[in-house]
């Protein structure tokens, strides 16, 4: 048994659970899965309070697979999750941890998708119903019978459900569930309403809290950068290019990733290892002793490899994946500004992980900079200065030890000294580009998320709009009317809540709504004109984020 299994193995899970866990890589079990797979895998009902980004999910997802039937094709188990990304984000964690077992069948039900496919595959009995709130009663409205034969209730991300509004939604879940049902609570939060629910629906339920109780070392600055998840490797090639480091250490979650991306940065010239689970004690310290002589100049590490690790020529953390918790970034990037010195953190943030870094920026109360990849004019004058500083020390006595010979070998070579310097660099570079029409060939892509102006321009003859005309409202949709809220970006509004608001507030069907336009200080949403007046009356007390909506007709200019 290997180390990092250990922990799961613990648990006692089905065999074909614990080798998909295994497969994924996963390690050891984080903080919050430790305290509530055996909770929720006993029947007890749970509140588990812990920020985005725990590892939450699998704790609630491997012990409600353990208690699953695969035999019995109905619905056993129903998570509810705030919004459709998080809905597919959980389904696609529970298809990955039921992948060797047989017959088992999840479910993602979810607004914006045809209503048809879903009601169909929960009839022909997915056992893993993983639904937003306000697409689920749709579907109790039509067949009021769909959940009776649940058994196990989460609600993940309690409190973000209530801020969008879905508390008559989850009455009406409520009612049409089994009243003996097993019903775990997950919030970052504990405000009076979670607190209300959970004395109303939940019975003697036992509490895990998982603390961050953390702060960042002010020595060490912290930067992110935007990129795909298949756009990871090569985002770290080009930061290696500029970053000025005298060793370095890269934090990755699974076993197979340090081995891949070590292997990727041996074979571009990196002195590089990878440090996991599976590796010895005894190749673990050689490695570790490598990294503090100068042997290696980088280390591809988990978590748990990492732990106890301290190399005080370590100038750089890179979180090539990121942590489960904000708690494990602050202990992954203490690896660097040991002692007084100072230190740089990187961070690479995917799509899907922007609320994660906000929930890191918010515990650790720092700021963590956002920073682009370097352009083909850093990667060159980069390159040109590593060479120059490995040629200055050279140059003193170069010619009175190796001049005669440099006047033989253009002799016999019958070339000029420049020739002979152009090829002799050209050797010592590996042919290395440094030209910068060279280097643009051989960059990535910038990523699809990067910001428009870094981006490349789309071909094609597109004329030029003044700012106010970029800003504009986009063109009303036949039988609509705009409307605007003083709410914006920088009260935290994203257009999911306000879509959930008036979704459940207005009784509106989805394709009721148009455009939502979210700026900084103000959005824009397209209603349907007929009834608009009734609508934004029994809109008139909705509150998004803890703030009043106030919609209200907006006029144009």
């Amino acid at each position: 048994m290997t180390q990092e299994t250990g922990g799961f193995v613990a648990f006692n899970l089905n065999p074909n659970i614990l080798a998909a866990v295994i497969a994924t890589g996963y390690e050891e079990p984080s903080a919050i899965q430790q305290q509530s797979i055996p909770i929720i895998m006993a029947g007890h009902d749970m509140i588990g309070q812990a920020q985005t980004g725990t590892g939450k999910t699998a704790a609630f997802a491997l012990p409600i697979l353990h208690r699953i039937d695969p035999a019995k094709r109905e619905p056993q188990a129903l998570i509810l999750a705030p919004t459709r990304e998080l809905a597919l984000q959980v389904a696609t964690a529970f298809e990955t941890y039921a992948k060797q077992m047989p017959g088992v069948t999840v479910v993602a039900v979810y607004g914006g998708a045809p209503m048809g496919p879903q009601l169909k595959a929960i009839r022909n009995g997915a056992q893993i119903v993983v639904a937003t709130p306000g697409r689920l009663c749709d579907h109790l409205r039509r067949d009021e019978k769909v959940l009776a034969t649940v058994n196990h209730l989460v609600l993940d991300e309690a409190d973000e459900m209530l801020k969008l509004g879905f508390m008559d939604d989850l009455e009406v879940i409520f009612k049409a569930l089994p009243a003996t049902r097993q019903t775990v609570l997950f919030s970052a939060t504990l405000p009076q309403s979670i607190r209300a629910i959970a004395e109303r629906h939940l019975r003697d339920p036992q509490h895990v809290k998982i603390q961050t109780k953390t702060q960042t070392v002010t020595a060490i600055e912290q930067a992110h950068l935007l990129v795909h998840a298949d756009q990871k490797t090569s985002a770290v090639l080009s930061l290696l290019e500029v970053e000025d480091f005298d060793a370095l250490i890269m934090f990755v979650r699974t076993k197979q990733a340090t081995l891949d991306l070590a292997s990727a940065l041996e074979a571009k010239g990196y002195k590089a290892a990878a440090l996991n689970g599976d590796i010895a004690q005894n190749q673990r310290e050689r490695v570790i002793d490598s990294l503090k002589d100068g042997r290696l100049d980088i280390v591809v590490a988990t978590d748990v490899a990492a732990r106890g690790l301290d190399v005080p020529r370590i100038t750089h953390v890179f979180n090539v994946d990121m942590p489960y918790d904000p708690e494990s970034y602050v202990h992954r990037i203490g690896r660097t500004g040991r002692a007084g010195r100072e230190g740089r953190a990187l961070l690479l943030v995917t799509p899907r992980e922007r609320r994660m870094l906000q929930v890191i920026e918010r515990v650790t109360g720092q700021k963590v900079a956002e920073v682009r990849l370097p352009d083909a004019q850093a990667v060159l004058d980069a390159r040109i200065k590593k060479l120059t500083n490995s040629l200055s020390p050279l140059v003193a006595d170069a010619e009175s030890t190796h001049g005669d010979l440099l006047d033989r070998l253009t002799a016999d070579i019958g070339c000029t000294p420049r020739a002979l310097a152009a090829a002799l660099l050209r050797k010592a570079t590996n042919a290395q580009a440094l030209t910068l029409a060279a280097i643009e060939k051989e960059r990535p892509l910038v990523p699809n998320n990067a910001p428009r102006g870094d981006r490349p321009e789309r071909s094609g003859d597109r004329p030029e709009r003044s700012d106010r005309e970029r800003r504009a409202p986009m063109p009303l949709g036949e039988g609509r009317a705009r409307c605007r809220t003083a709410l914006g970006a920088r009260d935290g509004i994203a257009a999911k809540n306000l879509l959930g608001a008036i979704l459940n507030e207005g009784g509106l069907a989805r394709e009721a709504i148009g455009r939502i336009q979210v700026r900084d200080s103000f959005s824009l949403v397209e209603l349907p004109e007929d009834g608009l007046e009734k609508l934004l009356t029994k809109l008139k007390d909705t509150r998004v984020a803890g703030k009043q909506l106030k919609l209200r007709r907006y006029r144009e200019d």
